[in-house]
Formats: C-alpha cells, structure tokens, sequence
C-alpha cells in the first residue's frame, strides 16, 4: 500500500481527499467509500416507506455489507468500498434478555465481514419502564465523532451517511468546512415520491436515493429472536 497523500481531484475544485491506494484502471486512484448508518432511523424509515400494518419485527432490517456495496455500485465515479459502520443502540441484559440476546447475534451477524463494524451504546431505561419506551442515548453523538475524526484522519475519501436526524447536520457541515473529504448522503424513496433526507444549507449534497427495489437488495429477512 503506498503512503497516504493529498490529492486534489480534477472536476471537484476545493475538495481534497487523501488516497491511500492505487487500483488496476489505468493507475487512477479509487475513492474510498466509509459508509454510516444510524441504524435505529434506517430501520424505522423501512418500515413507514415500505411496510404497512403490523409487520414482522424483522420487516424493516437491512444488511449493512449489502447496502454499503450497493452504494458504491450505483456511483458513476471509480469507487471502493473500505467500511461500513452501524450505530445502534443496545438493549439491556437484565431488563430485555430477549432483546440483548436478538441484538447480540444481529451484531455478530453483522461484523462477519471485515468491513463491517458495529459501534453501540446502551439503551437508556425510563422509570416506567417496561410501560415506558427506552430510547437511545448518545448514539448521534458518537457517529457524528467518528464522521468528522475518520475524515480529518484521511480513513475515508468519500463519507456516504444513512440518517434523518438532524442533529448529524453539523457534522456534515463540519467535513464540509475543513474540506476533510467528500460528502454524501442516502436515503429511501416511497412509491409515492422521495422520502426525508439529510440536508444543509450551504451546499447541495448528492443524495443516493433507494426504493423498493434497492430495499429488496439489502433486506435482511433473518430473525435474530431466534437462536
């Protein structure tokens, strides 16, 4: 692997990207693609786009391997797909075995590939729980860390980040304004049109618009509840 340097790339003036290897086509260099998912709001947005009633809890599950491959598929530019990270929250042992257990083999599942990585943080209880609902806490604060830190670090050309929370947004601003790499985003894409997607105000970011057809591609129909 040659050392890392700073390039600058014909056609995207004032973006600079630090490659790190060579590929086959002629010596271009491939951008490096790191793609990040906030799990939670990925999973959640299946299920209002694509599903109806009460579906399975499994309907709305994707494979993270096969989402950050079709990504870099469906770009025109000469691509490599270097990593892919899910932020998710994680259910308690003692007060959700079931739901420890299911995410446990989920993850596991998951990081079989090198690749992959999940990054997770325990689900915060309220008192009323099992009545009230637990919700996940910090989860936005560590990806948004490891977006701005990953790129200034040159571990990615090219950040590709999953979400609608828009607490990401000055993360995305920040990779902008230190022109530390490029920066995408995705998102599904109803029947009845495009669905919500991450934007900001100072720039037009490419967005990868996925419908049903890509949710056919990458859904992950394994149920984890199960041993």
């Amino acid at each position: 692997m040659l050392p890392a340097v700073r390039v600058l790339r014909p056609g995207l003036a004032g973006i600079c990207y630090a490659a790190s290897a060579v590929r086959a086509h002629g010596g271009a260099l491939a951008e490096r693609v790191a793609v990040f998912i906030d799990y939670q709001n990925v999973y959640m947005g299946a299920r209002e786009v694509f599903h109806q009633g009460r579906a399975p809890h499994w309907s709305g599950q994707i494979d993270p391997r096969a989402l950050g491959s079709l990504l870099v598929e469906q770009s025109r530019r000469d691509r490599t797909l270097s990593a892919v990270r899910i932020y998710r929250g994680m259910p308690d042992a003692i007060k959700d075995p079931i739901g420890f257990r299911a995410s446990q083999r989920q993850a596991r599942f998951w990081s079989r590939h090198p690749k992959v990585r999940v990054i997770t943080r325990p689900l915060r209880y309220p008192k009323t729980w099992p009545d009230g609902k637990a919700e996940e806490k910090g989860i936005d604060v560590s990806l948004a860390v490891d977006f701005v830190v990953m790129a200034i670090q040159g571990e990615y050309d090219v950040g590709i980040l999953m979400s609608t929370d828009t607490d990401l947004r000055p993360a995305l601003e920040a990779v902008l304004r230190l022109r530390a790499a490029h920066i995408e985003v995705a998102a599904w894409s109803s029947p009845q049109g495009n669905w919500r997607r991450l934007s900001i105000k100072s720039r037009r970011l490419w967005c990868h618009w996925l419908d049903r057809d890509n949710y056919g591609r990458v859904q992950d129909r394994r149920d984890y509840s199960r041993p």
